[in-house]
């Protein structure tokens, strides 16, 4: 089976941490698909750039999927309340694939449990509520969790997950097909 990912899509995503890496991964020979966690399939992140997503997160069917991406943003408070990501993301874990969360959306893990005794990173403002292992590294992966800092860091992140599932090869070529 070739590698799925599953990028769940919200209103008041960080819009550079959801495409950067979706699109790296695309590159790469990648099926992503972004699955909108609300009713409509037209999300609207942050800095106000809509975009369509390729389905909601109810009409997807979750078992298929290598990986699980959580991008951040201020929408990320809505997306706790809502327990959906925490659930899923202990289902994929459960199940041993790898779950990925930039920015803000390492909370989605701890709500999920999957920090605990696990090296990670997260943006400095949901730091304060997270537990001791935090890193300063850009991109940290322990045991199929990978977690980053921020929209300055969704290139590295988005290239780390192209390797885990793309290959070292694959990902050299993406760098090369974007000029790193």
């Amino acid at each position: 089976m070739s590698a799925r990912v599953l990028c769940l899509v919200f209103e008041g995503l960080e819009e550079i941490e959801t495409i950067t890496p979706v699109d790296l991964l695309r590159r790469a020979g990648v099926e992503v698909v972004m699955a909108s966690m609300n009713a409509s399939i037209h999300v609207t992140g942050r800095c106000g750039i809509t975009f369509h997503a390729d389905a909601t997160l109810d009409g997807v069917d979750k078992a298929g999927f290598s990986l699980l991406f959580i991008p951040g943003g201020p929408g990320i408070k809505d997306v706790r309340a809502d327990g959906r990501a925490a659930a899923l993301a202990r289902s994929f874990a459960d199940a041993g694939k790898p779950v990925a969360a930039i920015c803000a959306a390492p909370a989605v893990l701890h709500d999920a449990g999957l920090l605990a005794e696990r090296r990670y990173t997260s943006h400095s403002g949901v730091r304060s509520e997270l537990a001791e292992a935090i890193s300063d590294e850009a991109v940290v992966q322990d045991r199929g969790v990978i977690t980053s800092q921020g929209a300055g860091t969704a290139l590295e992140f988005g290239l780390v997950l192209v390797e885990l599932l793309a290959g070292q090869d694959k990902r050299r070529e993406v760098e090369t097909g974007i000029m790193i």
